[in-house]
């Protein structure tokens, strides 16, 4: 499974940004899928997991603002970022597996490249 994550940019606290990644391979429809993120000089952290089912799991600091929701038809997850801050700033990775408790914990096997959003106050 290769995962390939894009839409990242720099937004204005307050504004909108979505994130995309792209999963090869037949299997995405039966893997979790999850997006963490690290900021400069702190350790990289869950922000949103969804099971195959489309059950959903959040950090408590985006929950209300941000959704993760999937397309199996696509083989793409996204995480919808709403009312971004300032402390939002991070490189965000999707990752996957095929056990919704490895793709929190971070210890899934599929990693993207990471894509960097940069929120402006």
């Amino acid at each position: 499974v290769q995962l390939q994550a894009s839409g990242g940019g720099l937004v204005q606290a307050g504004g909108s940004l979505r994130l995309s990644c792209a999963a090869s391979g037949s299997i995405f429809s039966v893997y979790a899928m999850g997006w963490h993120r690290q900021a400069q000089g702190k350790q990289r952290e869950l922000v949103a997991a969804i099971t195959r089912g489309g059950n959903t799991k959040y950090a408590d600091s985006v929950k209300g603002r941000f959704t993760i929701s999937r397309d199996n038809m696509k083989n793409t997850v996204y995480l919808q970022l709403s009312s971004p801050k300032p402390d939002d700033t991070a490189v965000y990775y999707c990752n996957a597996g095929p056990y919704i408790n490895t793709v929190v914990a971070g210890t899934s096997p599929y990693w993207g490249q990471g894509t960097l959003v940069t929120v402006s106050s």
